[in-house]
């Protein structure tokens, strides 16, 4: 699943939101790292209401201008929910080699790689 793709679902998983809405969260939940254009977002809204995984879920009028909301499908929650798991088997796999890292030893390593089961300060 493509990083856009991916924070769509997610901002879409808290709420049904507009097109603008969603720009904005998508901007939240990446720290900034991911900006998208209108017609980006709108390119991939309709791809992703065509593969099942949102709809729309309402429209309204706003200063004489319609705004339609999105809503995430059951299909695409369980999309997102397996990516979440790939994702996180990834980042376990990356933290424990991570802590194999020499410069990483001696408490420099970043709090999430110090919790992983079996670190001890001196690699795994």
């Amino acid at each position: 699943m493509q990083e856009p793709t991916f924070l769509i679902l997610t901002a879409l998983a808290d709420a049904a939101q507009h097109g603008y809405g969603i720009i904005a969260d998508v901007e939240r939940i990446s720290a900034g790292r991911t900006r998208l254009r209108a017609g980006t977002l709108y390119a991939a809204l309709d791809r992703l209401q065509s593969e099942g995984l949102i709809a729309p879920d309402r429209e309204e009028v706003v200063d004489g201008r319609l705004r339609r909301y999105y809503r995430l499908t059951d299909e695409g929650a369980a999309a997102l929910a397996t990516e979440v798991e790939a994702l996180r088997r990834r980042t376990e796999a990356a933290a424990r080699r991570l802590a194999a890292f020499p410069h990483l030893r001696g408490g420099s390593a970043p709090a999430f790689v110090r919790t992983l089961p079996g670190f001890s300060g001196g690699g795994l």
